[in-house]
């Protein structure tokens, strides 16, 4: 399976989490990032003149600078869920890269 395959399977099941959750929580916040982050990567892979990789370490250095500059806990934890779904992208995408 290659990348592209995965984060469409990835898609398809988080979306089926997310129709389970009931209440809004971490989780279901979570849920909801991950599909649109995988969303942005499949868009973004479409145009071969991206450097995917370059790409996704880019918006992680930028996440890691916000976080820096935070001084809510509520507001870096959610930057560090999203920073760890883009590490899990990223290696999806960029491991044989």
């Amino acid at each position: 399976m290659n990348a592209q395959q995965t984060l469409q399977k990835e898609i398809e099941e988080s979306k089926t989490w997310l129709s389970r959750e009931k209440e809004e929580s971490t989780y279901k916040r979570d849920l909801k990032k991950r599909i649109e982050l995988i969303n942005w990567v499949l868009e973004n892979m479409k145009n071969p003149d991206i450097q995917i990789c370059n790409l996704i370490e880019s918006k992680m250095n930028e996440i890691i600078l916000t976080i820096n500059k935070t001084y809510s806990i509520f507001e870096s934890d959610k930057l560090h869920s999203e920073l760890r779904i883009l590490d899990w992208i990223y290696y999806q995408v960029c491991v044989n890269k």
